[in-house]
Parts: structure tokens; sequence; C-alpha cells
């Protein structure tokens, strides 16, 4: 039991915890709820909010978003809030029982079977859609199975999902990759009314530098894959400083390597989380920084100094220093840069994707090819997995009320409907905000211009309100959930 921490808890009535959560956890009412012992209702708003609670509890960076804006933070020590999070979830998770449902007549092509695609199958399932799941693996979760290691993310978690999905009636076809011998033109031929891609960013990013072919160098992701299958002797480097890096050395570490992590900038431009870093050094992780590696040869890699400089915009920048090359022996080397998307699907369908490979679809996740969608890494690149999973369940939302069919209008009262929750919690965090700008205008004898109509009207983080037949709803919306006075209505006319 956590009791005691939540007791620390100040349940601000505008809590920043819950405002940097990527997902927008009520963090104050979970927190009374358990403290007044409503344990299972917790539970159950936590499932709701986010399917995968029990997740992210576990991987989730703490420091930047619940723990790291807690109001108590500033003075002394903030509530840790994922504590209470793991206890309530996990045991929600291993007792959860849920039920087929009687099928509504729709049949859904899934994509991908990470983070993204089983929380689209995980909502969607529950709505009486006919699901078959598509992965290129032998099982399903992703990174959540290929990627995090075990003693960040317990595999019996990722199995207990893949059994939900299977009580919902959800139908995995496991080592299938589509865009191969199975295309997204066949999905839709052979009656699939929507197609949900979540294939996530598989193919590692490469260096591009000489050597790279090496018998000794390999990539962290395909490392995580099966770390037990990799002979390495006793001295890895590591190269980049992001989570799946420090994922890869730690594993190392476990297996009883000499390892060092190489970046060619320093701590503070370190993307991992601040915590993952912190353990890794504990367990013996050595770190170089401010080297950048230029060519591996048969002994090792030939690293060279690299230094901060300020450019004529006044931004650092870094750049290497020239004659300070130096070899590094070791027995391995683990790549760890960053990852980009598979070549399959593009290369056999017309769908659409920018100049980093990525699918683009509009802020409703729709691509540009009729009755497919698409959310996770695969659209925004390589992000965490309560932003993947975030983001999924608005894709999962939307994708149930384009298969629902109707009119424009009817949709978007249907999404005000689902959304109002998310609606009220955003709107309360802006509405003093634009009220203060209008008022400036008024005191100053300006226009409220268009612009500033459309910043009140479709909030950035409501992206799929900018289709113009939706706004007309969205007002009402306003108007009938909040006390707005006559001196404001006028301005959302």
């Amino acid at each position: 039991m956590n009791i005691d921490e939540a007791n620390r808890c100040l349940l601000c009535k505008n809590a920043r915890c819950q405002a940097a959560c990527p997902i927008n956890t009520d963090i104050p009412k979970i927190i009374s709820l358990y403290k007044e012992g409503k344990r299972e209702e917790a539970q159950k708003e936590l499932f709701e909010n986010n399917p995968f609670s029990s997740v992210c509890s576990l991987v989730c960076d703490w420091d930047t978003q619940c723990k790291g804006n807690c109001i108590k933070g500033i003075k002394g020590d903030p509530v840790e809030f994922y504590k209470i999070e793991q206890e309530l979830s996990l045991e929600y998770l291993k007792n959860l029982k849920l039920e087929k449902p009687e099928s509504n007549g729709k049949r859904i092509a899934i994509v991908g079977g990470g983070p993204a695609g089983m929380t689209v199958a995980l909502i969607l399932g529950q709505r009486g859609y006919q699901i078959t799941l598509f992965d290129e693996n032998p099982r399903v979760g992703g990174v959540l199975r290929y990627g995090i290691p075990d003693f960040r993310l317990d595999k019996a978690i990722v199995d207990r999902y893949e059994e939900i999905l299977k009580d919902l009636g959800v139908i995995i076809r496991p080592n299938t990759l589509i865009g191969t011998v199975i295309t997204l033109d066949q999905l839709l031929n052979d009656g699939y009314d929507a197609i949900f891609i979540g294939t996530g960013v598989g193919r590692p990013k490469e260096l591009d530098i000489k050597g790279e072919t090496l018998g000794h160098v390999h990539y962290a992701i395909d490392f995580l894959r099966s770390p037990e299958t990799y002979d390495f002797k006793e001295k890895v480097v590591v190269i980049g400083a992001g989570n799946v890096a420090m994922d890869a050395a730690r594993t190392l570490k476990r297996q009883g390597k000499d390892v060092t992590v190489y970046y060619r900038k320093t701590f503070e431009n370190m993307s991992a989380n601040k915590s993952e870093i912190e353990e890794a050094l504990e367990e013996g992780v050595k770190f170089e920084v401010f080297k950048a590696p230029v060519e591996f040869v048969d002994e090792g890699v030939i690293f060279s100094d690299t230094e901060n400089y300020t450019d004529e915009n006044g931004r650092i920048q870094t750049r290497i220093v020239e004659n300070s090359e130096k070899l590094v022996k070791c027995d391995g080397v683990i790549i760890a840069v960053s990852q980009t998307t598979k070549k399959n699907l593009v290369s056999s369908s017309d769908i659409e994707i920018n100049k980093w490979g990525l699918l683009v679809t509009d802020s409703k996740g729709e691509t540009s090819m009729n009755n497919v969608f698409g959310s996770g890494d695969v659209v925004s690149g390589a992000r965490t997995v309560v932003e993947t999973i975030a983001n999924a369940k608005r894709i999962a939302l939307n994708m149930d009320l384009f298969c629902k069919g109707g009119s424009k209008l009817e949709k978007a009262r249907l999404l005000i409907e689902e959304i109002d929750k998310e609606m009220v919690e955003l709107f309360e965090k802006r509405f003093k905000a634009v009220k203060d700008v209008i008022d400036f205008k008024k005191e100053n004898n300006m226009d409220i211009t268009d612009s500033s109509r459309e910043e009140f009207l479709i909030n950035k983080n409501l992206g799929y309100l900018k289709d113009k037949a939706l706004e007309k709803y969205y007002v009402e919306f306003l108007k009938n959930m909040f006390v707005v006075s006559k001196k404001y209505q006028s301005d959302i006319k």
C-alpha cells in the first residue's frame, strides 16, 4: 500500500502533474478515490482513461511528467504517483475479465501489434468490431515485448494483454508482414471496413560511416530483440544516449560485459530518461562524452573529439575537432542513434509518406488511402509509450465514428459525446488565458480577429476539431457545458 504517499498529495484543483501527463490522467481524482478506499473505482478510472496504465506506470518518464511537475517538488520531495498507479493497475490487469461483445457487423484490420495497434484493438474490440491483428513477429507487443528489457517491463504483463485481446475475440495473425504477400488493397478487397496502421519505426538508422557492415557492429533494436543470441567477449561500446541506448547498455552489463556509452554531446543533452541514466551509472556503465564515431575498424571504433560552439544565430552547435581521432579497442559495437520506418507498406501501395518516410495523416488519423488510418511512431516518429497510446486512443474513437457512418455533423455530435470529459478538462485549463486575451483587446480597442476566435475554438491539442464541420457542435458544447457570460458568448459565435 502507498497510502502515505497518497496522503502527501495536495489534491490540487489545477494539477500540474495531470497537465504534464500525455494521456491526461486525472491524478487528483485517482488519489482521492484511493484514499477513500474506493480501490475498484480508482482502478476502473485508470483503465478507461489509459488501457495500458499498468505498462505506463513502469516505463514512463516520471521525472519530466507527473513526478517532475508536482507542486511539492518545488521545495521538497514530489509525490510519486506512479507507485500508486503501479499498485492499482497491476492488480486490476491481473483480475480483469472482458467478455467478447455482440458483433456490430463491422470488420477492422490492424497492421502492427505494438502499443498503438493493441490500444486500437482493445478499444474497438470492446465495441463489437471483428478485428484481425496482423503482426510480423511471433507474438504481439512490439516494443513492449521486443524492445524494452525484462528488468524494466515484465513480459508477463504483455502476455496478459495478449490474453485479453483474445478474450475480446481479436484474431491475431503472427509472422505476417503486410506489404509483401498481403497488401493494403487486398485487405480492403476482402471486406475490411477500415484499416489501422501502427507498425512503428522498426528499422535502425545507420550512422553511414565506413566499416558499419563489419561483423562486430550491431544495432540496438536488433540486439534488444534477443540479447541472448549475441556472443560478445568482454568490452562493448554503445553509441548513442537515448532510452534505447541505456536499455542496451544495462542489458549488456547484466551479461557481465564492460560497457561504455559514447555520446557526441554531454549529459545535459542526453534524451534518455534521467532515471535510466542514473541507474546505468549505478550499475557500472561508463560514459564518454563529446565523442563522435568516424570509422569502424576490426580492432574497434575510431572516435573524434567534439566541441560546442555558438553559431552566427547565437545557437549552440556541436562540431568535430580536427585531427583528434583515436582508436577505442572493443569486442563489439551497439549503434543506438535512432529508428525509422520499414518500406514494405510504401512499396506495395500508393499511400503518402513524408520526406522522413513517415505516414502522412490528417488530424483524424486518416491517410491518403480511403478507409486507412494511422497512428503511433509510424506517423510521428519515435515517441514514448504513453504518447503512442494517447494518440492511438484518439484515432480509435475517430475510426469508430467513421465506421458508424452518417453525416459529418452527426459524427461531430457523437465525437463530443465520446470525449466530453477530455474537452472539459482541456477547456478549463485554457479558457481563462483566452478570456484574458479577449479582455485585453477590448480594453485597448483592438479587433478580436479571426485568429483569436480560431485559437479559442480550435485547440491545438484537439486536432480532430480542425474540420470546420465540427465547429458548430463544439461551440454549442461549450455554451451548454460552462457558465459563460453573455459578454463572452458573443465572441464564440
